[in-house]
């Protein structure tokens, strides 16, 4: 069982040195954006945003809102820095899994943060409450399942679980979402799914 404070603890300790380790793979992060459709006058929920590594891909394709979560205090505290001033911004300190966001977003994204979440399946169930009518939820990483396993056996064990095949994250969809785009390769992890409903431009 993960617990939530050490997941707390251990990417409070990572925050400082989070940027400069950095790897981005342009391509993938562009799919993995298109796959979940965030396009200009989107609103987008970003769980566990980290020090907002994804905020400017957001805002450079014309996101109307970003609401941005994250358990760490030290991550959420990096991002409010990096993004100050910019009133398109909104961010939460806390655990996502639970959180009542008191409104619906177009697209949600879990953006390689998967694993560290406790309860899975209870946390889509959640988040899906949130997600409007046409709106896409995405669980992405931006390299393979193998390596996000192999990375994950060091240090970060305690506060992982192991990544799934994307066939089995995508049953975790099934009852809430219709299953969009499933893509677990050597280069990206994805799966995508829309909630049943016309998309409109109401819960702003």
């Amino acid at each position: 069982m993960i617990e939530l404070t050490q997941v707390i603890a251990f990417f409070d300790r990572l925050a400082p040195g989070w940027d400069g380790g950095m790897v981005r793979d342009e391509a993938v992060i562009a799919a993995i954006l298109d796959a979940a459709n965030v396009a200009p006058g989107a609103h987008v929920l970003d769980v566990a945003c980290g020090t907002g590594v994804l905020i400017p891909d957001y805002l450079g394709r014309g996101a109307a809102s970003v609401t941005a979560i994250d358990v760490s205090p030290q991550m959420i505290r990096i991002a409010r820095e990096k993004f100050a001033g910019e009133d398109r911004v909104r961010f939460l300190c806390g655990d996502a899994q639970g959180w009542d966001f008191g409104r619906r977003f177009d697209c949600i994204l879990i953006y390689n943060a998967f694993p560290h979440f406790s309860d899975p399946a209870a946390l889509l169930g959640h988040l899906c409450a949130f997600l409007k009518p046409g709106g896409t939820l995405t669980v992405a990483h931006g390299m393979s399942r193998e390596k996000i396993n192999a990375h994950h056996s060091g240090s970060a064990r305690p506060v992982s679980h192991p990544l799934p095949p994307a066939e089995e994250v995508a049953a975790l969809f099934a009852p809430h979402l219709k299953v969009t785009r499933v893509r677990s390769d050597e280069r990206m992890y994805l799966v995508t799914g829309t909630r049943p409903g016309a998309s409109g431009s109401g819960d702003r």
